[in-house]
């Protein structure tokens, strides 16, 4: 079978050729480079419009010259959908239409972020990985579950590689700015800057305020670069371990432009190696925009009878990757395992020893992290969680009992509570509880921070809150919002029949919560990127 693929989302015109027999993709480009600042809309479109026609009559003369007998012997046209910018999608669609009416060959409509992953899970040859897509516009932390890619974690304002080109943009450097931020940390030193991770969600608008502040300052744009790369390459290693240690999965595959990004495949690398987990990112070629994963997923699709119909091709620049209805891979696949649970349990920053009725959790250093970095964060969160178990304990929330602590260690002692993790022990019943508990943290004044089913704990009729690292009080509505959101992401991606589960969530947390905080909840589950 020979696919050929059409990409134009955004910068890169590009058309590719696949052939499944060999498992060959030949990849022709044309990038859109700016003359100065970010992309231009309508620059772009009109690079689209001159350079596409270009890239895929290169690609039919590379179909004719090997194919076995007369023309092209090409099976089907595959294109990217979205998400994008529309003027650039309209181009790539009609592109698309024409030359498969042409060759009178079916036509495939890709989503662009899931051709991402999937050409890292087609490189890699892994079963069913957690996936970190870190591009320009996006950075989402996804898993297949229940027919749909789902969304594990994500940014809440911008994508990683514009949050870095509003800095450098900032800096008067031209388009991409990520290369050159890359080159200017190597020959700088480490600048402390915000860290903002809530449950497997993160955001980059505050870290991007300080990084263009402190350059204001004086700071050398050096440091300010080595700090900026170092925290957000931290975070997204830190989320995508957290998905992790809640699928029970081992497997991580890396896409996106930025994972070009030689520290964040280090930092990854080194994340997985220690957690004893696989990792990939597939070649340059294939992690930056490009036809090749396009034709790979469409070659995917069209073998599962996935394919449009003219009237029904039209593009959509909000494609989120969870509304895509994955026809090519099994019902019963899955991201989600059943890690065993005995001796040492691995979260995604601690280990826990179970030692009688004593649970002793230590927050091993993290080799991928900055030292200072690391030990900033390892003492905090030992001090939050210790101090916030204790304070949901005298708002009535059951908690373990905290018997001993050392910061400096970043060890934890507690009474052994609960037969079992949630994840483990799903039930309406439990989720109500949670919601209760977490409307009555609220009222107390601070916020959980990670609730998701491996933070809950359930023995007999009593449901834990436990590991509140992530914790600090606070009084804000979307600080709290931010809570049930972490929880409802965590259910739905990993539970067999989510809704009568979430039902119960929310109704036990309004038994309890503030309207408010529940209004602010549906802003916050439409603010992700393109929802």
């Amino acid at each position: 079978m020979r696919i050929v693929g059409i990409e134009g989302t955004a910068w890169a015109a590009s058309a590719a050729l696949y052939d499944t027999e060999t498992d060959e993709v030949v990849i022709e480009s044309d990038p859109y480079e700016p003359d100065s600042g970010g992309i231009h809309p309508r620059e772009a479109a009109e690079h689209m419009g001159s350079a596409v026609p270009s890239v895929v009559s290169a690609i039919l003369d590379r179909a004719a010259d090997t194919a076995d007998s007369g023309g092209v012997d090409v099976d089907a046209v595959a294109f990217s959908r979205g998400p994008g910018l529309g003027p650039c999608l309209r181009i790539v669609g009609t592109a698309a239409r024409a030359l498969a009416g042409t060759l009178s060959v079916p036509l495939v409509g890709v989503n662009h972020m899931v051709a991402h992953l999937e050409i890292g899970r087609h490189r890699s040859g892994f079963d069913s990985p957690v996936c970190l897509n870190a591009s320009g516009a996006n950075a989402h932390l996804l898993g297949y579950h229940n027919g749909r890619y789902r969304i594990l974690g994500e940014t809440m304002d911008t994508g990683v590689g514009n949050a870095i080109d509003k800095f450098t943009r900032h800096l008067g450097w031209s388009h991409p700015g990520g290369p050159k931020v890359e080159q200017r940390a190597r020959e700088g030193e480490y600048h402390d800057l915000p860290y903002v991770v809530k449950g497997m969600d993160f955001s980059f608008s505050g870290i991007m305020s300080a990084a263009k502040d402190a350059v204001d300052d004086g700071v050398p744009v050096e440091d300010v670069c080595a700090g900026l790369q170092e925290t957000i390459f931290a975070m997204l290693t830190e989320v995508a371990e957290r998905a992790l240690s809640l699928t029970g999965t081992d497997e991580l595959v890396l896409g996106g432009g930025v994972g070009q990004n030689e520290r964040l495949r280090e930092m990854l690398a080194s994340m997985c190696e220690q957690r004893g987990a696989e990792f990939h990112a597939p070649e340059p070629r294939f992690l930056r925009d490009n036809a090749g994963m396009i034709a790979v997923l469409g070659a995917k699709m069209y073998a599962a009878g996935d394919t449009l119909a003219v009237p029904e091709s039209s593009v959509d620049p909000d494609f989120r990757p969870d509304e895509v209805a994955v026809t090519w891979r099994g019902d019963g696949e899955s991201v989600v395992r059943d890690p065993a649970a005995s001796g040492t349990v691995r979260g995604a920053e601690a280990t826990v020893t179970f030692d009688g009725d004593r649970v002793v959790k230590r927050r091993i250093p993290k080799s991928y992290r900055h030292p200072a970095l690391d030990a900033r964060l390892r003492s905090e969160r030992t001090r939050a969680e210790a101090r916030l178990t204790s304070a949901a304990r005298r708002v009535g929330v059951p908690t373990p009992v905290v018997y001993d602590i050392d910061p400096a260690s970043a060890t934890l002692v507690f009474q052994h509570v609960g037969d079992a993790d949630l994840a483990e022990a799903l039930s309406a019943d439990r989720c109500r509880a949670v919601g209760r508990h977490l409307a009555a943290i609220h009222g107390a004044g601070f916020v959980h921070g990670d609730p998701t089913t491996r933070n809950v704990r359930v023995g007999g009729d009593r449901t834990y809150l436990v590991d509140f690292g992530l914790g600090y009080h606070t009084v804000h509505v979307e600080d709290h919002a931010m809570d049930l959101h972490v929880f409802k992401q965590s259910v739905a991606g990993t539970a067999l029949s989510p809704a009568d589960l979430l039902e119960a969530f929310e109704a036990g947390y309004a038994a309890a919560g503030e309207d408010d905080v529940r209004r602010r909840l549906r802003e916050i589950e439409g603010r992700g990127r393109y929802q």
